[in-house]
């Protein structure tokens, strides 16, 4: 069962955004999207699963033309407050989204494949409607992190109790299946684990990619590639006057019929 949240678990995921761990790993994100995604200015992107606007914040920083989609309709308004006009907004499933075929140049899902109901249907609705990169971010299931996060929502934590965190290589598999072949970068949030308290440290030096499978947090970025491409190509002969209207002949004997009738009338033996 998927998480869409409400006044109860958004207070508790705002609070964990705001600790030091959220607010690190946060400052690690722009850093490790720059490296993995290399986003152009201009560019449109689409934020899947985007809460209440964190990573949507980010983005805009970066120069890009920013849309975001949630499931909660509590989220899709606080993120509405808190980016305006700079934004447009939808609520709605991630994994049936409301946008045409390669509407966006690039999508991201941050912190929400782990709460989707299907995470394939949702990676795969995210590479139709970007034309060149996905980028997701998720908390490794491998690190202290994603072990203390698991071991939560076994005693009943309403924010992680419905959560499915994922390893590097449960990631890629993922994104296999949704893709194929295509080309991936990943990096890692290194972690040091003590203290665990407001030292706890998190660092991505996108110079010296770290391809740690204990990091605290997985990005990995995908470039879409298109087996078939389409186009329309214009028509550059005449068609050919149509020859008689076949309505009403019912079946291959009326075609017959018609047909004997008319080289009768040219004086053609039948």
């Amino acid at each position: 069962m998927s998480l869409i949240f409400d006044q109860k678990t958004a207070l508790l995921y705002e609070s964990w955004c705001r600790s030091s761990e959220g607010l690190s790993i946060d400052r690690s994100i722009e850093p490790m999207m720059l490296a993995l995604m290399k986003p152009r200015p201009g560019e449109r992107v689409l934020d899947i699963g985007c809460g209440s606007g964190n990573h949507l914040l980010i983005l805009n920083k970066m120069g890009l033309d920013i849309s975001g989609i949630d499931a909660s309709p509590l989220m899709v308004e606080k993120a509405r407050q808190r980016l305006g006009h700079r934004c447009n907004l939808k609520r709605g499933k991630a994994e049936a989204l409301p946008f045409d075929d390669n509407e966006f140049d690039l999508a991201v899902l941050i912190n929400a494949l782990e709460f989707f109901d299907d995470p394939l249907q949702a990676l795969r609705e995210a590479g139709r409607i970007a034309k060149r990169r996905v980028f997701v971010g998720v908390i490794n299931s491998l690190s202290i992190n994603g072990m203390l996060k698991t071991i939560q929502g076994y005693l009943g934590s309403p924010l992680f109790r419905h959560a499915r965190f994922y390893n590097v290589w449960q990631l890629k598999s993922l994104l296999n299946m949704a893709y194929g072949q295509a080309p991936t970068a990943w990096g890692s949030v290194k972690f040091k684990p003590f203290p665990l308290d407001k030292a706890t440290s998190f660092m991505y030096d996108p110079r010296k990619r770290d391809y740690s499978p204990f990091g605290s947090f997985l990005g990995v970025s995908v470039t879409l590639r298109y087996q078939v491409k389409a186009d329309s190509l214009p028509l550059k002969i005449s068609l050919k006057k149509a020859g008689r209207s076949l309505i009403g002949a019912k079946t291959f004997g009326d075609l017959n019929r018609r047909k004997g009738v008319e080289e009768h009338e040219r004086g053609l033996p039948l």
